[in-house]
């Protein structure tokens, strides 16, 4: 079962964050909230208007500009055409594609579509958002001010806000109270600092093997042609090395076209979700259809201070115009750990959280010189 036993009460006003691995039952929780299919069992009571963006777009035709769907997303809320006539301005400067709002969105790049979405959903009257990884789309002054937007509408709005995320610092930000969901269950509901702890200890390593081959991705961007099998580490049983020690693992992917120069990367972020650093290995690939290919790599983490980290893999390649465009996207797939080990900081333990992830040198005091 996707969800089993869940009982929650959300509060008027308040916002909560829903955290948890893939395949947790997140993403299923709020399509049922918002109505976009039914339980097999048990009762959903809801007070007051939703808006929802489960995910980049949804709700919006692509054959109608920008302002059509504002128009269409209001009346599926339940509002006058007048009514969203007043929000209209509002709504085009929020997003900041008011040169394209007459443009049919199927043109629209997915940062502009995300920003008209979370536009419409953050200003159309409703007493209740829900959002499901809104922020993964989009530039950082953006994240920032719809982060913003979000808590306003919590804090001065009165409204209900439910924000599905990876990216722990989102939830610290925005959030008041957080949910953690593990198989489909609530297996914690309470502080948002002492969930962010129980979802890390759920997900405290990796097994050897992680396998993707089953796994549903969550972007919408991906283009067919080659997705990522398993990632295995080469040179432990599971995914915990030493500070200063590299990482060896075995990287499979499936292919299903011919590609040339297909690149692999893996971003490193903490588990609060700020981005430390890239794994990167341009032009990886080359490939025809029906190869499956297993690829051994090696990766220099000796600046990496003890700590918690998730491993984002991605598969990547370059179109016939030079644009970027993603294969395969998966996000926050291992958890990887890094521990001290005799002779490093002994004199001063390192505090991850405010100093950084990454160990400079020792500052050289010239005099001595």
């Amino acid at each position: 079962m996707a969800l089993n036993g869940i009982d929650l009460t959300i509060y008027q006003g308040e916002a909560v964050g829903i955290i948890g691995s893939n395949g947790a039952g997140k993403s299923t929780l709020l399509k049922l909230l918002s109505k976009v299919t039914a339980p097999t069992e048990g009762e959903i009571d809801i007070y007051g208007r939703i808006a929802s963006m489960l995910e980049v777009g949804t709700g919006f035709n692509g054959e109608l500009t920008g302002r059509e769907n504002v128009y269409m997303n209001g009346a599926i809320l339940g509002m006058t055409k007048q009514e969203i006539d007043a929000k209209m301005e509002q709504i085009i400067d929020f997003s900041e594609v008011r040169d394209f709002i007459d443009t049919p969105v199927k043109r629209y790049s997915s940062g502009m579509f995300v920003k008209l979405a979370f536009s419409v959903a953050a200003h159309l009257d409703s007493e209740i958002m829900i959002m499901d990884e809104v922020l993964a789309v989009g530039d950082m002054a953006f994240q920032k001010k719809c982060l913003d937007k979000m808590k306003e509408a919590a804090d001065r709005d009165g409204r209900t806000v439910l924000y599905v995320s990876h990216n722990m610092n989102t939830i610290r930000q925005l959030c008041d109270r957080c949910i953690v969901l593990n198989q489909g269950k609530v297996v914690f509901e309470g502080m948002v600092d002492e969930a962010i702890e129980m979802y890390m200890g759920l997900r405290s390593e990796s097994p050897e093997i992680v396998s993707f081959e089953n796994l549903k991705r969550q972007r919408k961007d991906l283009v067919d042609g080659i997705k990522i099998s398993e990632i295995r580490i080469l040179n432990h049983d599971i995914w915990k090395i030493k500070v200063g020690e590299k990482l060896q693992f075995m990287l499979t992917v499936k292919a299903n076209k011919v590609l040339q120069n297909i690149g692999y990367r893996s971003r490193v972020v903490t588990v609060d979700g700020n981005s430390v650093s890239v794994l990167l290995a341009p032009r990886l690939i080359t490939c025809q259809a029906g190869d499956v290919i297993s690829i051994p790599l090696e990766a220099d983490l000796s600046e990496l201070v003890p700590g918690r980290y998730m491993l984002t893999p991605v598969l990547y390649g370059a179109n016939e115009y030079g644009g970027w465009h993603f294969y395969d996207h998966i996000d926050a797939a291992i958890v990887l750990e890094i521990e001290t080990q005799e002779g490093f900081n002994e004199n001063m333990p390192w505090e991850q959280r405010w100093w950084g992830s990454v160990k400079l040198p020792e500052l050289v005091d010239l005099r001595k010189q």
